[in-house]
């Protein structure tokens, strides 16, 4: 048939062996591959031994003739037949989905989409540096040069309880305070309002845009008797404990009495504290009160509280408005012109003087690796005023570049400490109730934000829901730690999410997630800064130790979680956990896990090693952990290994990665073979790829038949997986773009030094006996991936590269024909005519670089023996 013919017709039966005449490896047979049998398992030597029993039986009776040559040649045609059947079917189930035995055999696993999401992860916990050199725990304060760096958060001005605020301090706040957006409306209302309940997260710059506020509007309110300007004593910060009534019965208390002629205050500042069990806002009538106390007394008055839910009732009133934080940029600003004013000598190389130190500080904050060292989006006005001292006195020549970095990466550090510091210290001293027993109350709120920054730690990137869900079950977690005497109880309309948003600095955008394998809309939510998961994880694991056990519970939990984006992101998190303290991860996590019954448990810990095998300071102890697991563990523990390994970190080298695949896949009879080869075909995707072919070659010319189903597996299953389901860490890389390809049309598109070896392997399995079946049906799967359903390009440019350097003798072109005509006389999902003829031309029209290529391949002896 000419090629004009081909891929049109009925339907034909398969071809037949080549004639030896045509055939250009008769008589060229290698002494090895004499030696290797297709098949040559126990079945094969029992049905050649009852082949030879009746021969036997039939010289004894000396029965011969026509009839009884018959009989023995049917017989033998039907026990080959049997047996190559039970060789297809062994080989078929070597080759299903080794991670969907959850599910059974057609069940989902979505590897791929645990795939993206352990990508993703990575990337929030790769700052460019082992974040292990930095240990938040002993690192408090430094003097570097002329400043004096005080890495914790808690101000000694913090227990101030009210007095009047000193006019340095107002002087200070006019000169350096930074308007938030909306600052004009806030003053227009409590002009007219007289009081003002402000409401923003702590630390955001609340308190000195409320005591800026007062400043405003009260500048002529109080005068001293000479007329002379007004002073601090018309602020006075008042204690919170007082609350809201007090405040309004001292104003009248205070004209009444004998201090009549004292001097009072216009202004007021009280804040709030309504985080502490059985803590009551002030209702609405009590507002009203202290606004007309205020009006009486020609007064004003601001209220500054934590958004959340105890809040809301106070936020959303009459007199409530939120406190949006200052922009970074001005803040910044205005802290460097600060610290660099007054300022008369020289910049240290002569070469500038000092009206440049102002815009040589803002360049070095441009540079990305200041910023990356920071890894915070926003900064406050406490970690404004700090980096402008360190970027001050590093252009001042006061410290070197690595003192600058170390003190930019406290900034975010020292935010995860405030952020867990004495959180459960109301719950030491529980009151007593009037029966004499003690009852902690309010446990669930109070661990509930420490729970969210957790979860987000653990979980970023997902969706807003899936981490508020793992939230509430830390939560819980927590709780029940904590107060193990009492049910938890959590109130199921009193969450906030803006509140979660502002409290954990975090920001909400929209994305997608993958649901059954398709992409969906979703709210995505990650932290406002690159540095924050690792430090409110190094914070909690390192600072925090009796947290451990209800987060490690937690964790094992997130390990059954059916969503990729969840229990993906734990493994990876897990990882890091391990780093900073490998034995206690070790024995709560991945040991446990990975001697578990599910799959999706053992992945895991497989992740988790990963991750932990990231760091160089833990790489060495993974390789041996993996090592010893792949020569002498329990069966769960090599199934882990073998997960371990397809990652590429878990051996010193490729060549090791391998043989420990090897040893897992040949072991007791093929048991794992199936997960083996999956991982072997995940290296792939590393730049090792032909060392990773060649090894897989090799298994296939192998004399032991364990190897060649090895190397026949990995083949078949290479062609049917897909990019994302092997992709790791590099998102530029040249299969970027490329997760729905086929990975072997993938990389025949983008690496041609592959297209040769990965042809040769293909050729092996469709040319083997209890490979070919499943061989070629993950040849039509490659083929119907041409084009989309919509007539798109899809995978051709791979199937242009890899078409003819698999049919470039007559008998293998003769095979693709014969499969084209069948997927164009498939009942259910017919190929169109010119698509055959598209995918036949691509096939016997090789590129440039392969015409005239002889020959290259020996044909094995179960191909001589079953065609």
């Amino acid at each position: 048939m000419s090629d004009d013919d081909q891929a049109g017709g009925p339907a034909q039966d398969a071809p037949d062996k080549p004639d030896p005449a045509r055939s250009p490896d008769a008589g060229e047979k290698r002494a090895d591959d004499r030696k290797n049998a297709g098949d040559g398992k126990a079945g094969r030597k029992d049905a050649d031994a009852r082949k030879a029993d009746r021969r036997g039986d039939r010289d004894d009776d000396g029965a011969s003739g026509d009839d009884g040559d018959d009989d023995s040649a049917d017989d033998e045609a039907a026990e080959r037949e049997k047996e190559r059947e039970r060789a297809a079917g062994r080989f078929r189930e070597h080759t299903r989905d080794p991670l969907a035995e959850e599910d059974g055999e057609d069940g989902p696993t979505d590897f791929a989409a645990a795939a993206r999401a352990r990508r993703a992860t990575r990337l929030l916990f790769d700052l460019g540096r082992d974040w292990t050199s930095f240990d938040r725990s002993y690192f408090r304060s430094a003097h570097i040069g002329d400043v004096n760096l005080r890495l914790d958060t808690r101000h000694t001005s913090a227990g101030i309880r009210g007095g009047p605020v000193p006019d340095d301090e107002l002087r200070r706040l006019r000169r350096i305070h930074v308007e938030p957006e909306g600052y004009r409306q806030l003053c227009r209302t409590l002009r007219a309002r007289r009081l003002l309940v402000l409401g923003a997260a702590p630390g955001t710059g609340r308190t000195s845009t409320a005591l800026s506020l007062l400043d405003e509007v009260t500048i002529t309110a109080v005068r001293t008797a000479d007329g002379g300007p007004a002073t601090g004593s018309r602020l006075r910060r008042v204690d919170g404990d007082d609350g809201v009534r007090r405040l309004a019965a001292s104003l009248d208390e205070a004209r009444g009495g004998e201090d009549e002629a004292a001097p009072r205050a216009a202004g007021y500042l009280l804040e709030l504290s309504l985080t502490r069990p059985g803590a009551l806002p002030p209702d609405e009538m009590d507002l009203d009160e202290l606004a007309a106390a205020l009006e009486r007394h020609d007064a004003y008055a601001v209220v500054v509280v934590t958004v959340g839910s105890a809040a809301n009732p106070l936020l959303t009133g009459r007199y409530g408005m939120i406190c949006p934080p200052a922009p970074t940029g001005e803040l910044l600003r205005t802290r460097l012109r600060e610290r660099l004013e007054g300022r008369t000598a020289a910049a240290p190389d002569g070469g500038a003087g000092p009206a440049d130190l102002p815009a040589r500080a803002e360049e070095l904050w441009a540079r990305e690796e200041v910023r990356d060292a920071v890894g915070l989006n926003d900064l406050r006005p406490a970690e404004a005023e700090l980096l402008a001292s360190l970027l001050a006195g590093h252009v001042l020549g006061d410290f070197d570049h690595e003192a600058l970095l170390t003190g930019c990466r406290s900034l975010a550090a020292s935010q995860a400490q405030e952020w867990f510091a004495g959180v459960d210290r109301a719950l030491t001293a529980p009151p007593a109730e009037p029966d004499g027993t003690a009852n902690r109350v309010g446990t669930a709120t109070l661990f509930h934000p420490v729970a969210f920054r957790i979860a987000l730690a653990v979980l970023g990137g997902a969706s807003h829901s899936a981490v508020a869900a793992a939230a509430h079950l830390l939560t819980w977690e927590l709780s029940v730690q904590c107060d193990p005497d009492n049910t938890p109880a959590r109130p199921l309309f009193c969450d906030d999410p803006e509140a979660d948003l502002a409290l954990s600095r975090a920001e909400v955008k929209d994305g997608e997630v993958e649901v059954a394998g398709a992409g969906v809309p979703a709210r995505l939510i990650w932290y406002r800064g690159s540095a924050l998961p690792s430090a409110v994880l190094s914070e909690l694991w390192d600072r925090h130790f009796p947290v451990r056990t209800p987060v490690v519970r937690w964790l094992r939990q997130l390990a059954d979680d059916p969503r990729s984006q969840v229990w993906m992101r734990a493994a990876v998190a897990a990882g890091e956990l391990c780093v900073r303290d490998f034995d206690h991860g070790w024995t709560e996590l991945v040991r446990p896990l990975a001697e578990a019954a599910t799959p999706r448990r053992r992945i895991f810990a497989a992740t988790t090693l990963d991750q932990a095998a990231g760091h160089a300071s833990h790489r060495g102890t993974v390789h041996r952990l993996v090592g010893d697991w792949s020569r002498g563990g329990s069966a769960a523990q090599r199934w882990t290994a073998a997960m371990t390994l397809g990652y590429g970190n878990a051996a010193a080298t490729t060549g090791d990665t391998l043989d420990a695949l090897a040893r897992i896949g040949v072991r007791d009879d093929g048991d794992q073979l199936a997960v083996a080869s999956f991982n072997v075909v995940r290296l792939l995707a590393l730049p090792d790829a032909a060392q990773v072919l060649a090894r897989v070659s090799e298994w296939t010319h192998h004399k032991r038949e364990p190897y060649q189903d090895l190397g026949l597996v990995t083949t078949v299953r290479l062609a049917v997986t897909t990019v994302d389901e092997v992709l790791t860490d590099d998102p530029d890389g040249p299969l970027s773009g490329r997760g729905d390809w086929p990975l072997p049309l993938a990389l025949a598109a983008t690496r041609p030094e592959l297209v040769a070896p990965m042809a040769d392997l293909m050729w092996t399995a469709l040319n083997t006996a209890r490979a070919r079946d499943v061989a070629m049906d993950a040849l039509e799967r490659l083929l119907r991936s041409a084009v989309r359903k919509d007539g798109t390009e899809w995978t051709r440019p791979g199937l242009a590269a890899l078409l003819p350097a698999l049919a470039t003798e007559e008998f293998d072109r003769r095979g693709l024909d014969w499969l084209l005509r069948r997927m164009m006389h498939d009942p259910e999902n017919p190929l169109s005519d010119a698509q055959a003829r598209d995918l036949w031309w691509l096939a016997v029209t090789p590129p440039p670089t392969t015409r005239g290529r002889g020959p290259r391949r020996d044909r094995t002896r179960e191909e001589e023996r079953h065609g």
